[in-house]
């Protein structure tokens, strides 16, 4: 189990927003950390759809990236979990190689705020992060 929470901001906790990044693939964790930590964003990565789920209810993220499919838990799973148990919705990214049609309406049935296909640009997930935050 990978868990890590990160955050090179210098501004204080008040003023900082979590990100949730749950994907089972090292890479990506990496990569898209790396570059969120750089936009200034405390990030939480995990490998897996549990020990997601279970970072999500401890920190409460402004934003969550996740995978569609991955062990323990699929991002639907996750995200149906998040839905019953807020009541104020947390920003929604589902990251995915699938690219079926039938998931994607799903996911939009879920509220999730973007459905992004993998292989991604890094700075176009960044930039629709920052979008997304900047609305709160």
């Amino acid at each position: 189990m990978k868990i890590q929470h990160r955050s090179t901001r210098t501004l204080d906790d008040t003023t900082r927003q979590t990100v949730l990044i749950v994907d089972d693939d090292p890479d990506i964790l990496d990569s898209v950390s790396f570059a969120l930590e750089q936009a200034g964003y405390s990030v939480l990565t995990a490998n897996n759809g549990e020990d997601g789920l279970r970072l999500a209810k401890q920190h409460q993220p402004s934003l969550a990236i996740l995978d569609m499919m991955m062990p323990k838990r699929s991002g639907f799973l996750v995200i149906e979990a998040l839905r019953e148990e807020y009541s104020e919705p947390i920003h929604l990214i589902m990251m995915t190689a699938n690219q079926g049609n039938r998931h994607q309406s799903y996911a939009e049935l879920l509220g999730v705020a973007d459905y992004i296909h993998k292989p991604v640009a890094i700075n176009t997930l960044v930039e629709r992060v920052n979008e997304l935050l900047s609305q709160n």
